[in-house]
C-alpha cells in the first residue's frame, strides 16, 4: 500500500488561505501564501467574511442541492491531515500547521493527563469530563490576538450553544464571540458585522457535517442540510455590504461507510497499545505492524509520516503527543478501536480526494 501525499501546505492548503486572509489585513502571516494563480482570484478587502462550512468537501458540491456553492467554487484546496474539525478549525485559529499548533487528531493523547481526549467535548473517551484549561492550549499569539494587535477585529459568528464550552475557549482566544439561535440570524449577523471596515469575521456552518456522520450522503436529512448550506451561503452572497471580501471553505470531506466496511479493533491486540486519532487514520502508542496484519491498513512508523502534519517540525509542546505511527486504513474501509462509535454512517480523517479536497468558495466582487 503506498502512503498517501501529504496535503501541500507550501500553498494550496487551509493553512495558506488563511495566511493569504492574515496577510491580506496585517501585511504579514505566520505560513507560507496561496500559491500564486489562486491569490490572484481573491480581491482586496477591509473586511473579510471566511464562512466554514463543517463537513463540505469539493466533491460534495455535486450534490443537486449546492448550486450555488458548486457555481462559486473557484479552486480546491488540502485540508490539514488528520481531516478532523478540530484540527482544521484550530489552523484557522492560529495560521500555523497541525505540527506547530500542537493539535494532532480529532482523538489525541494528552501526556500531561496520561489520558486521550476527546478535543470536541474535552472528555475521555469513554466521557469523562476532563479538567483541563484549553484556552492555554493553543500557542500565543494566535491569529485573533496578532489581529487586534494591528487592530483589526476577529469576530466569529456561532451557534449560541457553543459559547464558553471548551473547545470554543480552546479555538477564540481574543475572538468576540457572536452567538446566533437561527439560520437566517447566522445570516443576519455576519451581514451587520460586516459593515465595519478592518474585521475579520469567521462564520461557522455546522449542517452538512452533522447530517454526512448521522445519516449519509444519501439521505434525505442531507439533502436538507446540504440545501441549508447553499441558502446561507446564497444569501449571503446577495447581502454581504459593498466593501467586504465573501470566501468560503472548509475544514474536511466526508465518506459514508456501511457497517461492514467499519472493522473493529480484537479486544485483545488492545493490550499494551493506546489507539487514538481517527478512524481512517488510527494512531498507535506501541507496536502497530502487529495490528496491520489483521486489519485492511498499513502500518506506517512515525519517521514516515511526520511530514503529514506540516512542513515544519511537531512543535515542543506537540512532540509528546505523537504516536509510534499510525495504521492507514484501506481505501473504503474505517477502523474502530474499543470506545469509538459504530453508529456514525459518515466519517473522515484520511487523505483521500474526497476526504482532503475542499472548496475554496467567492462571492461576489469586492
Amino acid at each position: 500500500m503506498t502512503l498517501p501525499a501529504a496535503p501541500d501546505y507550501l500553498g494550496g492548503s487551509l493553512l495558506n488561505l488563511i495566511a493569504e486572509l492574515e496577510f491580506r489585513l496585517v501585511g504579514s502571516a505566520q505560513s507560507q501564501r496561496l500559491h500564486s494563480g489562486v491569490a490572484d482570484l481573491i480581491p482586496d478587502a477591509e473586511t473579510i467574511v471566511l464562512v466554514v462550512f463543517d463537513g463540505l468537501g469539493f466533491a460534495q458540491l455535486q450534490h443537486p442541492a449546492a448550486a450555488s456553492l458548486q457555481q462559486d467554487a473557484i479552486a480546491e484546496l488540502d485540508a490539514p491531515f488528520p481531516t478532523t474539525t478540530t484540527v482544521s478549525l484550530a489552523t484557522v485559529a492560529t495560521g500555523l500547521s497541525p505540527a506547530e499548533h500542537g493539535l494532532l487528531g480529532y482523538q489525541l493523547w494528552m501526556p500531561d493527563l496520561g489520558v486521550v481526549a476527546n478535543t470536541i467535548k474535552w472528555t475521555t473517551l469513554w466521557g469523562e469530563a476532563l479538567e483541563y484549561d484549553t484556552r492555554a492550549f493553543l500557542p500565543s499569539p494566535n491569529m485573533w490576538e496578532r489581529l487586534t494587535a494591528a487592530d483589526v477585529e476577529p469576530i466569529t459568528v456561532q451557534p449560541e450553544g457553543f459559547r464558553s464550552s471548551k473547545l470554543s475557549d480552546l479555538l477564540y482566544r481574543g475572538c468576540r464571540f457572536e452567538g446566533v439561535s437561527t439560520i437566517d440570524e447566522l445570516v443576519s449577523a455576519t451581514c451587520d458585522l460586516a459593515r465595519t471596515p478592518r474585521r475579520l469575521i469567521v462564520t461557522y456552518v455546522a449542517n452538512v457535517d452533522f447530517a454526512a456522520h448521522v445519516y449519509g450522503q444519501t439521505s434525505r436529512e442531507y439533502a436538507e442540510a446540504m440545501a441549508v448550506a447553499d441558502y446561507v451561503w446564497s444569501k449571503l452572497a446577495a447581502r454581504i455590504p459593498t466593501g467586504a471580501l465573501l470566501v468560503g471553505t472548509a475544514d474536511h470531506g466526508h465518506v459514508d461507510f456501511p457497517q461492514e466496511r467499519q472493522i473493529r479493533i480484537p479486544k485483545a491486540l488492545h493490550r499494551g497499545r493506546v489507539f487514538y486519532g481517527d478512524g481512517r487514520a488510527m494512531y498507535v502508542k506501541g507496536d502497530g505492524e502487529t495490528v496491520a496484519g489483521a486489519l485492511p491498513a498499513h502500518w506506517a512508523p512515525l519517521d514516515e509520516i511526520r511530514h503529514l502534519w506540516g512542513p515544519a517540525s511537531v512543535s515542543m509542546t506537540g512532540v509528546d503527543r505523537l504516536p509510534d505511527g499510525v495504521l492507514v486504513a484501506e481505501d473504503g474501509y474505517l477502523l474502530l478501536h474499543k470506545h469509538s462509535d459504530d453508529r456514525m454512517v459518515g466519517n473522515h480523517g484520511g487523505l483521500t480526494a474526497a476526504e482532503r479536497i475542499i472548496p475554496l468558495l467567492m462571492g461576489q466582487d469586492v
